[in-house]
């Protein structure tokens, strides 16, 4: 008997104004998937990456550099992987296409693969690109940033 197979295509948005400032993002929701919103970068959240540095570098500092860390009033990388690898552990059979935040596609390929969670800030996502997650038996095969078939629905 042949196993089910789950499908996730995370589908990348385009860099906004925020992204090109290197902006904190605010947790974009993803419909129809709870779990893989955007980061919960808390009190961060709206401020540019130099005006967080400018106030406590040591804190970007160690954001950047212990996946354990998490913003003020926000999450961890350890703590976004963990729910990304529940919401892909929790999708039924068939394919999920899901419109995601860079940082979730990194969290699903930590995940996925067993990486240390130190490996997130080494993935770099494309924006408007497809990276496929296929999933059997517990073990998750990867297919990274394939370009668009067809355009977003916005």
């Amino acid at each position: 008997m042949k196993s089910a197979v789950v499908r996730v295509q995370f589908v990348t948005r385009p860099f906004g104004a925020a992204s090109r400032q290197i902006r904190f993002g605010h947790g974009a929701p993803c419909p129809g998937h709870e779990g893989l919103r955007g980061p919960d970068t808390g009190q961060w959240a709206g401020r540019t990456l130099d005006e967080v540095s400018a106030e406590d570098p040591a804190a970007v500092r160690r954001w950047l550099s212990d996946p354990d860390y998490a913003p003020p009033g926000g999450e961890s990388v350890t703590a976004l992987i963990a729910r990304v690898g529940a919401a892909l552990a929790g999708l039924a059979p068939g394919t999920h296409r899901a419109e995601v935040d860079q940082a979730v596609v990194r969290a699903g390929v930590v995940h996925a693969l067993e990486l240390p969670s130190a490996a997130f800030w080494r993935l770099d996502v494309r924006p408007d690109t497809v990276t496929t997650l296929t999933g059997r038996l517990g073990r998750w095969n990867l297919q990274l940033g394939q370009p668009l078939e067809q355009p977003l629905d916005r």
